[in-house]
């Protein structure tokens, strides 16, 4: 984090301190503008059905439940199903530290992650939907990096193919290429390939946890934001088959008192993804 970065989060904080009447900035008003920073604004006010809700509530549910539960996936911190920004939901992981390289089990589990919110649709409602569009996006670029610039393919091998930026499938007749048909073709193979393992290692993810699944959408539809501890916790007691974690026993899920919070992901798919 740069020092406009810092300034930048003070001054945030700071606003949310002067709203409150506060003398000081606390704590919460430096985690407040985090989230406001890294998710964009809350638009509480947006109408949505309660067929949305829910569809929304899973499509996060599935962003959280692979992040908690991957070996190499970053820390889950909190998933909402509050319009913010431009987007109807958010699922904010946080990294522990800071990293300069990025191993290929950890992008590997980044794009299982990628694909929870639309494999959590097609697993509980049979059908996908448009509400997957910035996650496939942000996969693809993934994909395609690991295949033509970080040399993550058996099939390509060790080389870097292409310019930074050039969009793959349908060239722009504007750029020019190093490489031929047949090498586009084994690309463009390699990305559907990566992507697709993707997908299916997602969805034995979501079969395994199939009731945390359910449980962790019915505590968003009910509170709207959790944090990433109490994600975790629900997908224990369902795990141990504890009645209170039946998803479809009518009752209310209870969250541990630290569990409600007052998000996409970080921004380090964003560098990922721009290097």
């Amino acid at each position: 984090m740069s020092g406009a970065d810092l300034a930048n989060l003070v001054n945030e904080a700071a606003l949310f301190a002067v709203r409150e009447g506060a003398t000081e900035i606390h704590r919460r008003n430096f985690e407040e503008a985090r989230d406001r920073i890294l998710m964009g604004q809350r638009r509480d006010s947006m109408a949505l059905s309660d067929l949305e809700k829910e569809a929304i509530a899973y499509h996060e549910a599935g962003h959280a439940v692979c992040a908690a539960v991957l070996p190499t996936a970053d820390p889950l911190h909190k998933v909402t199903i509050i319009p913010s920004g431009m987007a109807l939901g958010v699922t904010m992981q946080l990294p522990i530290e800071e990293r300069h390289i990025y191993r290929q089990d950890y992008i590997q589990d980044m794009l299982i992650v990628r694909m929870g919110g639309r494999m959590a649709e097609e697993v509980v409602f049979s059908v996908a939907s448009t509400g997957a569009n910035n996650d496939l996006v942000g996969a693809t670029e993934l994909a395609r990096k690991m295949v033509r610039e970080w040399g993550m393919s058996t099939r390509v091998g060790p080389m870097a193919w292409g310019s930074q930026g050039q969009v793959f499938l349908g060239e722009d007749l504007m750029h020019t290429r190093d490489y031929s048909d047949d090498t586009a073709r084994v690309i463009d193979e390699e990305v559907e390939r990566i992507l697709r393992q993707a997908q299916e290692s997602c969805r034995e993810v979501l079969m395994e946890n199939r009731n945390g699944l359910d449980l962790v959408a019915r505590a968003l539809l009910e509170h709207e934001t959790i944090d990433g501890t109490e994600v975790s916790r629900l997908l224990e007691l369902a795990r141990a088959g504890s009645t209170s974690a039946n998803p479809h026993n009518g009752t209310s899920v209870p969250l541990s008192p630290s569990g409600i919070e007052d998000v996409v992901t970080t921004s380090v798919e964003a560098d990922l993804t721009e290097n």
